[in-house]
């Protein structure tokens, strides 16, 4: 089930609490008018008991009536079906850096945020793909395997920190080799993995793990995130950052040249990744140029309008509000003509 327009959901928490308190007043007036003609439970014992009941029911269907009108307007939608659809693409294992200098300033909001929503946007963009994550810093583990649900991709990317790896460090050659693995056995697709990291505390073998990856026929593509400046690492509350033995702000920077070193032994293409969104313009058009295949994916579709079904029960409430009234009001004068003849 699904809302074509679920803004209008939003007057449910609007409106709901306004007809309660409107109902809730009433009554407290309606007491207050009472005790202006005298004792107020003497006045009660002569009133019809359905009179008070009226009120009450009137009430309960007239809100019932407004919960459906607002259903109605957000327009619910049932029945869904698969479709399964046939587009042309490449698999992307992406390898994403998420160790402790990932947390620098030097990019803003800071280097792993930045590569969370580059990665993203290249997903939004490239729909036609499959992808899968993998989060590295001293080890290196698959954190979503390959897939075309980029619904689910878009969540595990939104939870990754750098809490996720207990044991710090850059080892980018595993992350290569882990990622090598992670493509299904379609030799006719083009397969590219896309390499994050600022390369801080590179522990060796990321060349020869990329070399590796190359003779495979996997590119690899390096997306090389910091500046030469550097910048601070924060490691616990407001304007606390890392610092050395001697006391002194570490400042972690962009291993650039390893970078290159990388995406030239895996016959990818370095990209720098700043401030600005150049990256992303870049990395699509690398991948663009790799041999594409038929990628099917199965999506839901065809949603089926219950707009006259909510329309319908409406009716059937505001019938019934009308039809519960009309008789009670006839119990009450039915009851006042039998008491005038007594």
């Amino acid at each position: 089930m699904r809302f074509a327009n679920p803004e209008y959901l939003y007057l449910l928490a609007l409106l709901l609490p306004l007809l309660v308190a409107l109902f809730i007043y009433s009554v407290h007036r309606r007491k207050q008018a009472l005790k202006s003609y005298g004792d107020i439970e003497l006045l009660k014992r002569l009133m019809p008991s359905m009179a008070s009941l009226r009120g009450k029911i009137t009430f309960w269907l007239l809100t019932v009536a407004v919960v459906l009108a607002i259903v109605m307007l957000a327009r619910p939608q049932f029945g869904s079906s698969k479709e399964v659809v046939t587009t042309r693409g490449v698999e992307v294992v992406v390898a994403l850096d998420i160790s402790n200098s990932m947390l620098a300033d030097d990019i803003k909001p800071n280097r792993l945020e930045k590569a969370k929503r580059l990665i993203s946007r290249i997903m939004s963009k490239s729909k036609e793909n499959k992808v899968a994550l993998i989060v590295f810093a001293g080890d290196a583990f698959v954190q979503l395997p390959i897939t075309d649900d980029f619904i689910s991709a878009g969540m595990f990317l939104e939870s990754i920190s750098p809490s996720l790896i207990e044991y710090q460090g850059t080892d980018i050659g595993a992350a290569i080799d882990l990622a090598a693995k992670s493509f299904t056995p379609n030799e006719k697709i083009g397969k590219a993995i896309i390499l994050i990291t600022d390369g801080e505390n590179h522990e060796g073998g990321a060349e020869e793990a990329a070399k590796r990856a190359a003779e495979k026929g996997m590119n690899v593509f390096v997306l090389g995130i910091g500046t030469d400046k550097g910048g601070r690492i924060p490691v616990g509350g407001k304007d606390e950052y890392m610092r050395d033995e001697q006391g002194y702000q570490v400042l972690s920077k962009l291993n650039e040249e390893m970078a290159r070193s990388i995406a030239e032994a895996g016959k990818g293409t370095y990209v720098r990744v700043d401030n600005t969104n150049n990256a992303q313009a870049i990395i699509e058009n690398e991948l663009e140029k790799l041999q594409q295949d038929e990628v099917r994916t199965e999506v839901y579709t065809k949603y089926k309008e219950q707009f006259i079904v909510i329309a319908f029960m409406l009716l059937v409430v505001l019938v019934a509000e009308m039809v519960v009234t009309a008789a009670i009001d006839a119990i009450i004068q039915a009851k006042n003509r039998k008491g005038e003849r007594d």
